[in-house]
């Protein structure tokens, strides 16, 4: 047994904690954006969550309905938790049971690697964007969210 599947119990943890954050800015903080970065944090939020439903696709052939990479405009926070809990369960479900050494092609067929890319790709990923909102809050006087394995430790042993 190996510890993959707490790598995506904290990838759930850690956009949690990130939506409780942004889910309290003003429209004009989640719409600011700078250099250097995917886009406003609505914008990364929604690639987040996208994109992670993407990696389970890749490994169930089924995409929730309708895809969020297909909403279009911002879905709101309270469906970007569901979706967020969604996909996050199923990574952890993923790392637990599946065998990481099958061959996928991706990209319409065009992009051959082995199912443990793809798992490590959707933790790199969600850590680089949620970096990037780290970014954009700080810029703004916002002290981000504490998303360190420390916190997540934390969290996992906090005294009621």
């Amino acid at each position: 047994m190996t510890a993959l599947p707490d790598f995506f119990r904290y990838n759930l943890w850690a956009n949690q904690c990130l939506l409780d954050t942004c889910s309290q800015l003003s429209d004009a903080q989640l719409d600011a954006t700078t250099t250097g970065v995917f886009g406003s944090i609505r914008e990364i939020l929604m690639h987040i969550f996208s994109s992670e439903e993407g990696y389970v696709s890749s490994f169930t052939k089924t995409t929730p309905m309708p895809p969020l990479k297909e909403a279009g405009a911002f879905v709101g926070f309270d469906e970007l938790r569901r979706r967020a809990e969604l996909s996050g369960n199923a990574l952890i479900a993923i790392a637990e049971q599946r065998d990481l050494s099958e061959t996928f092609w991706l990209d319409g067929g065009t992009y051959e690697c082995q199912a443990v890319i793809v798992v490590i790709q959707a933790v790199y990923h969600a850590v680089d964007h949620r970096s990037q909102i780290a970014t954009l809050l700080t810029l703004r006087g916002i002290e981000p969210p504490d998303l360190q394995a420390w916190g997540y430790n934390d969290a996992l042993y906090a005294k009621p």
